[in-house]
Protein backbone atom coordinates (compact mmCIF):
# COMPACT_ATOMS: atom_id res chain seq x y z
CA UNK A 1 0.00 0.00 0.00
CA UNK A 2 1.78 2.94 -1.36
CA UNK A 3 -0.55 5.87 0.29
CA UNK A 4 -2.75 4.38 3.11
CA UNK A 5 -4.92 7.90 3.70
CA UNK A 6 -6.41 7.17 6.94
CA UNK A 7 -9.20 9.63 6.87
CA UNK A 8 -10.56 8.47 3.71
CA UNK A 9 -10.66 4.94 4.98
CA UNK A 10 -12.14 6.02 8.60
CA UNK A 11 -14.67 7.58 6.31
CA UNK A 12 -15.27 4.49 3.99
CA UNK A 13 -15.13 1.74 6.57
CA UNK A 14 -17.95 -0.15 7.18
CA UNK A 15 -17.47 -1.06 10.66
CA UNK A 16 -19.90 -0.31 13.00
CA UNK A 17 -17.67 -0.64 15.84
CA UNK A 18 -15.47 2.76 16.67
CA UNK A 19 -12.07 1.70 17.91
CA UNK A 20 -8.15 3.42 17.48
CA UNK A 21 -7.75 1.05 14.34
CA UNK A 22 -10.56 2.07 12.66
CA UNK A 23 -9.29 3.61 9.07
CA UNK A 24 -6.27 1.59 9.81
CA UNK A 25 -6.43 -1.34 8.19
CA UNK A 26 -3.05 -2.70 8.52
CA UNK A 27 -3.13 -2.64 12.45
CA UNK A 28 -7.02 -3.56 12.10
CA UNK A 29 -6.06 -7.13 10.58
CA UNK A 30 -3.17 -7.58 12.57
CA UNK A 31 -5.62 -7.55 15.55
CA UNK A 32 -8.14 -9.67 14.55
CA UNK A 33 -5.64 -12.16 12.99
CA UNK A 34 -3.73 -12.24 16.02
CA UNK A 35 -7.06 -13.37 18.13
CA UNK A 36 -8.02 -15.63 15.06
CA UNK A 37 -10.48 -13.68 13.71
CA UNK A 38 -11.15 -11.09 10.81
CA UNK A 39 -12.17 -8.28 10.32
CA UNK A 40 -15.40 -6.01 10.80
CA UNK A 41 -15.39 -5.27 6.92
CA UNK A 42 -15.18 -8.60 6.13
CA UNK A 43 -18.56 -9.20 7.30
CA UNK A 44 -20.11 -6.37 6.20
CA UNK A 45 -19.82 -7.88 2.55
CA UNK A 46 -22.30 -10.68 3.86
CA UNK A 47 -24.54 -8.88 5.96
CA UNK A 48 -24.71 -5.51 7.91
CA UNK A 49 -26.67 -7.55 10.75
CA UNK A 50 -23.58 -10.13 10.92
CA UNK A 51 -21.00 -7.47 11.07
CA UNK A 52 -23.30 -5.92 13.77
CA UNK A 53 -22.83 -8.97 16.06
CA UNK A 54 -19.49 -7.88 16.71
CA UNK A 55 -18.80 -11.76 16.44
CA UNK A 56 -15.25 -12.04 14.05
CA UNK A 57 -14.78 -15.54 15.14
CA UNK A 58 -13.88 -17.70 11.34
CA UNK A 59 -16.56 -20.16 12.43
CA UNK A 60 -18.99 -17.47 12.00
CA UNK A 61 -17.96 -16.16 9.09
CA UNK A 62 -17.82 -19.79 7.47
CA UNK A 63 -21.09 -20.30 8.77
CA UNK A 64 -22.32 -17.31 6.97
CA UNK A 65 -21.01 -18.05 3.36
CA UNK A 66 -22.28 -21.61 3.66
CA UNK A 67 -25.29 -20.64 4.35
CA UNK A 68 -25.35 -18.23 1.07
Amino acid sequence: MNDCNQYVRKNNCTCTYNCQRRGKCCECIDYHLSMNQLPGCAFAKISKSAEKSYNRDFEYFASLIGSK
